[in-house]
């Protein structure tokens, strides 16, 4: 009788614990945005493999009428769409909306302009999960005629 009394206890102070623990939570509220195994363009997600991983947060503004200019990312990137409406063209043509509050998957190794086509700015908070000595951006390169 003993041993169960002590079970029972023991279970009380375990269900306690956890209650008092959930109430210094009350107050957090969480609003999943997304789950993808893929970038908006269908690309399977990938991730890097360094010994010297590199996070780098920014909030990036783009004017109306703006944009990026033609990229690829070496590296996976997140955004989150803080005010606006971003416009992302593919150079095979396609094009992906994303408005405030939406979350993005960016594409890695593709070419893509990000376009501010409204009449406010656009905001996005950006993250790269690179590495160290690996650059985030790699603007596109004209092709330039030889003489």
């Amino acid at each position: 009788m003993q041993r169960r009394s002590f079970i029972v206890s023991v279970m009380l102070m375990f269900l306690l614990s956890g209650r008092a623990a959930a109430d210094d939570y009350r107050n957090v509220e969480v609003k999943k945005l997304l789950t993808s195994s893929s970038a908006s363009n269908g690309q399977p997600l990938s991730y890097l493999r360094t010994e010297h991983p590199e996070v780098t947060a920014l909030v990036v503004t783009i004017p109306p009428g703006g944009e990026t200019g033609w990229h690829k990312h070496p590296v996976p990137v997140y955004a989150y769409v803080l005010e606006g409406m971003l416009t992302v063209e593919m150079k095979e043509g396609q094009s992906y909306q994303f408005k405030k509050g939406e979350a993005i998957v960016e594409v890695m190794n593709t070419l893509h302009n990000g376009r501010n086509l409204g009449t406010g700015s656009v905001s996005l908070v950006v993250f790269y999960t690179g590495a160290l000595g690996v650059p985030n951006v790699i603007k596109e390169t004209p092709n330039v005629a030889k003489p």
